[in-house]
């Protein structure tokens, strides 16, 4: 089928290079290049992503807020941007690094230049940099908070950068879950509407496709905003307890969502969280999170299931973990990264709690962990099944 004319010109977009910009480092690096999306100066935490997919849904990702995403992968926004590749309403990534201009796209998918996409949501980006020396100092030392500076004929000097960066209190400490959170509930459903199990999902910052994998196993999902209270979660009368990955801090969002996750464990209802719902499960049955040197972020990381012996390939973005160390005898850590041996699932020993720090989702990622929103739904059945009458 012949492309028209009209759908050609519509996926163009006129580019120049009128404005240069930078980005600098807390150690006074300062990397030179070209602005791309909103014209804008921003402080963030520097970290790189090795996937070579899905950046849409990478830079719309809630967990990215108050992040910087510098991409190893060169070729960023080569298939342009589309309405159905967003994991949130509105993108909260601070900014982002490429290696090389954006090229026109070329998907039959695309309705929008990644610039364009970019101004859109006001993020600010810059191209032509040196990504892999960027990258390398980000491994080497770990992450670094900086300066995104894509401001036209900004001639702030290297001191004044400086002192924005050493201002901003970094991630340590830092609770944005709220910032991301939905402001009131609202529901999600199966299209089947019949014998649908109800979940509440705490939303500390959650991805759609995460929604989208519960409804696809029939599922009613009600989403909830991060500091919901046990009493009005319990109003919904869940049949299972979703905690969503989100940015920032766990012990700081932990700070009010521990205790009503306590209430919620000692309630006995089949609870999953992913990511940052994983770390705050931990804390909440007894363990400890830490911040790590530079962070898990791509879609190609091996994880071994501790139960099954195989080794799963998962989606990974995140800068906290669980100390293994920490973790109390009631519980059992049923799943290990292959890079660096640091916890990445577990499960209550006696009571149906589980989590993973990884994506199952697979958005973007490979499908191998998707298991585990089925196990989720199972646990649920089992427990409607003994554990209490059936709601409808």
């Amino acid at each position: 089928m012949k492309t028209s004319n009209r759908s050609r010109k519509l996926n163009k977009v006129s580019r120049s290079f009128d404005s240069q910009a930078n980005i600098v480092l807390q150690d006074k690096s300062v990397f030179s290049g070209f602005a791309i999306g909103a014209r804008k100066k921003v402080v963030g935490e520097i970290c790189f992503n090795t996937s070579m997919t899905g950046y849409q849904e990478i830079i719309s990702d809630p967990s990215y807020a108050g992040q910087i995403i510098n991409f190893t992968f060169p070729h960023i926004g080569n298939v342009g941007t589309n309405k159905f590749d967003n994991e949130t309403f509105v993108p909260f990534a601070s900014g982002v690094v490429i290696s090389a201009d954006i090229s026109e796209p070329s998907n039959f998918r695309s309705i929008k230049h990644l610039d364009s996409w970019l101004k859109e949501n006001d993020i600010p980006g810059i191209c032509n940099v040196d990504t892999r020396s960027m990258t390398n100092l980000i491994r080497e030392n770990g992450a670094y908070k900086c300066l995104l500076n894509t401001k036209k004929n900004d001639q702030s000097s290297l001191k004044n950068n400086l002192k924005l960066i050493n201002d901003w209190s970094g991630l340590n400490n830092l609770d944005l879950a709220k910032e991301v959170s939905c402001k009131k509930p609202f529901t999600l459903k199966s299209k089947n509407k019949k014998n649908l199990i109800r979940i509440v999902a705490i939303d500390y910052g959650i991805k759609h496709n995460i929604i989208n994998s519960l409804i696809n196993l029939n599922a009613e999902v009600i989403i909830v905003p991060a500091a919901s209270s046990t009493e009005m979660i319990m109003s919904f009368r869940p049949d299972g307890i979703f905690l969503s990955n989100g940015p920032g801090d766990p012990k700081a969002t932990g700070k009010y969502a521990i205790p009503i996750i306590k209430e919620l464990i000692e309630m006995k209802i089949p609870i999953f969280g992913i990511c940052l719902g994983h770390q705050l499960i931990s804390l909440a049955l007894g363990a400890k999170t830490k911040k790590m040197f530079q962070g898990h972020r791509g879609a190609n990381h091996p994880v071994k299931n501790l139960i099954t012996n195989k080794v799963e390939i998962t989606s990974q973005n995140h800068g906290f973990v669980v100390e293994e160390k920490s973790v109390p005898k009631s519980v059992l850590i049923t799943h290990k990264s292959l890079f660096d041996g640091s916890v990445e699932g577990i499960r209550h020993k006696s009571k149906k709690v589980f989590s993973v720090q990884y994506h199952p989702e697979a958005s973007p990622g490979p499908h191998d962990s998707h298991y585990l929103f089925e196990d989720f739904i199972s646990s649920i059945k089992d427990h409607l099944k003994h554990g209490k009458k059936k709601r409808y």
